[in-house]
């Protein structure tokens, strides 16, 4: 699970430039190189100011031989959570779940439950994308106000693992001015969604993490 926190400013607006992001390949064997394991989150305020992104990659160290074939679980949805109140737990839910070809979203909307536990409410759709083609131009949604985006991308985490390893050894004592990216030439399996902030409340921050959870 990813957790990270937007400082909005009191007008949110007042996060020009920003982007947040927490990363961690390969969490655990249960998740290692299938649809439920999260490399990255990214949230950051869109080209439109008035707009939140919400980027979430999952299945990391895909090479361009493997890419093609990397898919979406239709049995795994990925769920991003916003708290607006500062209590660490959602106020709202973004979900998004693959059904054929196509990448459906739902939210944002206050869930039924909080925690582990989580359905989609199909009432409260809000949009579809076909899942784009690796190797070919992406397809970008529009649609409700809000804007979608589901297939394969370069990894964008920039992490020189080789000089981590020797800090963390004691053979060095830290990282070089310009580092050796790891994960140059690999890619991930991208969930892209821009939301306008006037759906998200008005809270000064959000706290916002990303999950994903398998159909039980």
């Amino acid at each position: 699970m990813k957790k990270t926190k937007i400082i909005l400013g009191l007008s949110l607006l007042a996060v020009t430039g920003l982007t947040l992001v927490a990363a961690d390949h390969i969490d655990a064997p249960s998740v290692t190189n299938n649809a439920s394991d999260i490399t990255d989150f990214y949230a950051f305020q869109g080209q439109d100011t008035n707009n939140l992104v919400f980027a979430v990659n999952t299945q990391g160290l895909l090479t361009p031989g493997t890419t093609a074939a990397a898919s979406f679980n239709e049995n795994v949805m990925i769920e991003v959570n916003i708290d607006n109140t500062g209590n660490n737990i959602e106020d709202l839910v973004i979900q998004a779940i693959r059904k054929g070809d196509k990448m459906y979203f739902f939210g944002p909307y206050a869930p039924s439950a909080t925690g582990k536990a989580s359905s989609i409410n199909t009432s409260q759709a809000s949009g579809s994308v076909e899942i784009s083609k690796y190797g070919q131009a992406p397809i970008i949604a529009d649609q409700n106000g809000m804007k979608f985006f589901a297939g394969p991308r370069d990894d964008p985490f920039f992490f020189d693992l080789g000089q981590y390893q020797a800090v963390i050894g004691m053979t060095a004592t830290g990282f070089k001015p310009t580092g050796t990216d790891t994960f140059a030439g690999t890619n991930v399996l991208s969930v892209v969604i821009e939301v306008p902030k006037s759906k998200l409340g008005t809270a000064a921050s959000l706290n916002t993490w990303v999950e994903t959870k398998k159909k039980q």
